[in-house]
């Protein structure tokens, strides 16, 4: 099994975003402990004061002066990582024979994904994971925010499910990323379009035609939704265009990392699924859900004709 989707960090204002190889190995130990053999390390783009260069502000082109302030104030108290020391540290994990791929989650941010998209091109990363989580400056995952989830009753739900497609379908067309995580976040506070299906076959058509993987996630089971991303509809969706996929955990502490992974595994084959995807240098390749005996791990396979 494998665990694309982990964080270092918490979501939480001001902390010290200092990575050390010290936590990568803890998080590996975990993620043993739970049968996976391979974890994606995937700190958000938003923490990295490289990014922050290149967009800053992206928020004033929302109408509504509430949301500006609202997203300027989370954006700015999330900050204070330094790329190169994160991918360095990551680098020195691998050296030190910890099974970790380098990875980012990359926020969407209409018109600023040219200028996202150079700036990663100069890091050795091996997979980078495609999210949206604002809808203008509305960020629709934060389900504890009071204002922020009035913001359904206002627009509705249609409405805000084909905002959300039409970014995805928009995130897609970039070409930035290589999969498309927790694809159907838009589930996250439990609203849901009366008819799915439209906006679910929207979303596998676009990762089918950009040639995307996504993810099967667990940790929307730890939110409002109680459902792991994607639903069964939207998966069985991805398997039909051939959208291939990989598993995770989405965990932003120790004892998240690789949660139920064995679960969404479970998913994935029922859907009909017997292989995951694996990257190196963001190059992707099949590993089967049950590899034969004596087959390495992604973590050992090493070039020429990895896997």
């Amino acid at each position: 099994m494998i665990d694309y989707h982990v964080h270092l960090w918490r979501h939480a204002p001001n902390l010290s975003l200092q990575a050390t190889v010290d936590q990568l190995a803890a998080y590996c130990e975990q993620a043993a402990n739970l049968g996976v053999t391979e974890i994606a390390v995937t700190e958000h783009t938003s923490r990295f004061a490289q990014v922050d260069a290149l967009v800053h502000g992206w928020w004033n082109r929302d109408p509504s002066p509430a949301r500006r302030a609202e997203a300027l104030a989370y954006w700015d108290g999330e900050l204070g990582a330094d790329l190169d020391q994160y991918v360095e540290t990551a680098l020195a994990a691998r050296r030190a024979g910890l099974p970790v791929v380098i990875g980012l989650e990359v926020d969407y941010i209409p018109g600023r994904m040219d200028k996202v998209a150079a700036l990663l091109d100069g890091y050795p990363f091996d997979v980078l994971l495609g999210s949206v989580h604002w809808i203008g400056a509305w960020l629709i995952n934060a389900v504890d925010w009071a204002d922020a989830q009035e913001q359904w009753t206002g627009r509705g739900v249609d409405r805000v499910w084909g905002e959300y497609t039409r970014s995805v379908e928009e995130l897609a067309a970039t070409r930035t990323v290589d999969v498309l995580a927790h694809p159907d976040l838009a589930k996250v506070a439990g609203h849901r379009p009366d008819v799915p299906a439209e906006f679910h076959e929207r979303i596998a058509e676009a990762a089918s035609a950009c040639g995307l993987a996504a993810e099967l996630n667990s940790s929307g089971w730890r939110r409002p939704c109680a459902e792991a991303y994607p639903a069964p509809d939207l998966l069985s969706r991805f398997r039909r265009h051939g959208v291939p996929i990989t598993t995770a955990s989405d965990g932003h502490r120790l004892a998240d990392v690789s949660w139920r992974i064995s679960d969404v595994t479970a998913m994935a084959m029922r859907a009909g699924y017997r292989e995951l995807s694996v990257f190196r240098g963001r190059r992707r390749a099949p590993w089967p859900i049950a590899p034969a005996a004596g087959r390495p791990s992604p973590a050992r396979a090493e070039e020429p004709g990895w896997p």
